[in-house]
């Protein structure tokens, strides 16, 4: 017997996660690529069980949303792309769902990996997050010491010059 399992990259479900009115989601188009299905048939087991997916773990994008999108893409030719309705656009709760809807061993190993790529980058946003906070800390400590800085290096150059020789007085 074969072992059908194959291990897909984080890498490769972070490059797919897009941002869409605030939220990480993944397009059907892609989650289906993913799943290892045609994007029709990832839709009509939505569509059949679109009580699953409330508006926060799926929704439609909006006809700008959808040729902004678009727009990103060299090609024109939309019908090639399988483009020619509006995607769905699945949050992290959303994938989570879908392993539910399309029963298989393929979709639980997909969804573990999007899972894991989701946390990922939580983590990443929030070492990010950290590393600026960390330097507006360091910014604010240093403000100010500009000033103090340069009197020490007014300080050092006065020393560093020879002193001034003394003139013998004139006079009385």
């Amino acid at each position: 017997m074969v072992n059908e399992t194959m291990q897909i990259p984080i890498e490769v479900v972070i490059s797919k996660i897009i941002f869409v009115r605030g939220e990480k989601v993944l397009l059907d188009r892609d989650l289906a690529e993913l799943y290892g299905v045609e994007t029709k048939v990832l839709k009509q087991a939505v569509r059949r069980n679109i009580k699953r997916f409330p508006n926060d773990f799926m929704f439609e994008l909006t006809k700008e949303e959808f040729e902004n999108w678009r727009s990103q893409f060299v090609t024109s030719n939309a019908e090639k792309m399988g483009l020619r309705y509006s995607p769905m656009a699945f949050t992290e709760q959303g994938v989570a769902m879908l392993s539910s809807v399309l029963r298989s061993n393929r979709a639980i190993e997909v969804n573990v990996a999007i899972m894991r790529a989701f946390v990922q980058l939580r983590k990443m946003i929030s070492s990010h997050k950290e590393l600026a906070h960390k330097l507006l800390e360091l910014e604010q400590r240093l403000e100010g010491h500009d000033e103090q800085i340069q009197v020490i290096f007014e300080a050092i150059k006065q020393l560093m010059m020879p002193p001034k020789k003394s003139r013998k007085r004139i006079g009385f």
